[in-house]
């Protein structure tokens, strides 16, 4: 395992290091060269300005590809890419190819939102792909609103937000962290939980809303709670806490780089599946690549995806992900709900008859996208999207033994009623 020279302290695979720097130096994705019917005039598909051309429709790519959040925006970078590589060879949209602009927003919040208003302002991308952590998102949102973009944003979140300007491709809480804590109060008789995150807005809303559910709803208790800096590598002093404390479960919303350490070092203080149970909210195939399964095998994850899926959608995407980026590329969650973004995009443009941001947004409500690798999605009004809640097992492959799943698809419920 190899340290990142900008960050010293980011610990990464070799593949996945190579993975993102070759991305992070991708030119724009080209045309191919076979014609396509004329799409309709640009005069009446772009209306705002937009880089739109007869032949070409610019979007924007912002995730960190560089810094301690590369491990796990990485995939999202390759799933966007594949989604539009796929579009284009169908023909485009409204007999437009897609062309695409990368920005990194390199692990810094500010960055960020200086690398939006330029894609945005500067470049007049159609719509954008990106950010992963809540403080990037939180940062972007009010350039997003004051210039009238649309993103599309595929990470797992708090909820508590809702934005004509964005779409959330995601799990927000009632779909993530309701659904894991109800599955172990019921599941696993769990009633004593340690709550342990990265310190940011996303981990501490999360446990805020998961310390509410554990206390009033499932008459638990919250025996711990620490946070920890971005990149932070030392978890000794915390786990000498949970061996004292002995909770029923060690509830985990640790992101980026830190994972590596944080379970290697609970393996190497014996803190293992088989003593402990442990569920995160953060840890996907993307993760694992990095902290190695046979460090946190046994332990559990709560996604609506997982690459183990066994359904004819996944398994289309998962053969054409390994046939693009190599056959030892993993697929997780964000992953999965990032690819989703320029199809929802794809369909809101063409039902709406322009790239004009206002008349997407106003087309998206109840579009259906039946081919989702996941199973089956629906854009609610709200600007999220109906989904179904999976419990997944790690293995020592690094992959995941799906343990439950929702009958149902869940209703996103961003702002659920005792919990803000």
């Amino acid at each position: 395992m190899s340290r990142n020279p900008r960050y010293p302290n980011e610990l990464a695979s070799p593949a996945r290091r190579r993975a993102t720097l070759a991305l992070a130096s991708l030119p724009l994705l080209g045309i191919p060269a076979f014609s396509r019917a004329a799409g309709p005039a640009t005069a009446a598909v772009n209306t705002t300005g937009l880089a739109v051309t007869d032949t070409e429709v610019t979007v924007g790519q912002l995730h960190s590809a560089t810094g301690t959040m590369a491990i796990s925006e990485t995939g999202s970078i390759q799933a966007e890419r594949l989604a539009i590589e796929q579009i284009n060879a169908a023909g485009g949209i409204l007999g437009r190819q897609i062309k695409i602009i990368q920005e990194d927003g390199a692990s810094d919040w500010p960055t960020f939102a200086e690398k939006a208003r330029k894609l945005l302002v500067s470049d007049k991308v159609a719509t954008v792909f990106g950010c992963w952590t809540s403080a990037s998102r939180k940062a972007v949102l009010p350039v997003f609103e004051k210039e009238n973009g649309l993103l599309y944003y595929p990470t797992f979140y708090e909820g508590l937000e809702q934005s004509k300007n964005v779409f959330y491709t995601g799990q927000e809480a009632t779909q993530q962290i309701l659904a894991s804590l109800n599955w172990l109060h019921e599941e696993k008789k769990a009633k004593t939980f340690y709550l342990v995150g990265s310190d940011y807005i996303w981990p501490r809303t999360s446990n805020k809303i998961a310390r509410k559910h554990i206390e009033n709803v499932l008459k638990g208790e919250v025996v711990g709670e620490e946070y920890y800096p971005l990149g932070h590598t030392q978890f000794g002093s915390l786990i000498n806490k949970i061996k004292l404390k002995k909770p029923d479960v060690v509830f985990a919303d640790v992101v980026g780089g830190s994972n590596v350490s944080f379970y290697k070092q609970l393996k190497a203080a014996g803190v293992t599946a088989d003593k402990q149970k442990l569920l995160t909210l953060s840890v996907t195939e993307d993760e694992l690549l990095g902290i190695g399964g046979e460090n946190a095998e046994g332990f559990y994850s709560c996604m609506k995806y997982f690459q183990s899926l066994d359904n004819p959608n996944n398994k289309k995407f998962v053969a054409a992900f390994k046939a693009k980026y190599g056959p030892n590329a993993v697929i997780g969650d964000v992953t999965q709900a990032a690819y989703l973004g320029p199809w929802l995009w794809k369909m809101a443009v063409e039902k709406a008859g322009s790239f004009d941001v206002d008349k997407v947004v106003a087309a998206a409500p109840g579009q259906e996208f039946k081919e989702a690798p996941e199973g089956y999605v629906k854009v609610d009004p709200n600007h999220h999207l109906w989904s179904r809640t999976r419990v997944g097992q790690i293995r020592k492959d690094g992959q995941f033994d799906v343990v439950f799943e929702t009958k149902d698809l869940i209703k996103p419920d961003p702002f659920p009623k005792g919990y803000q």
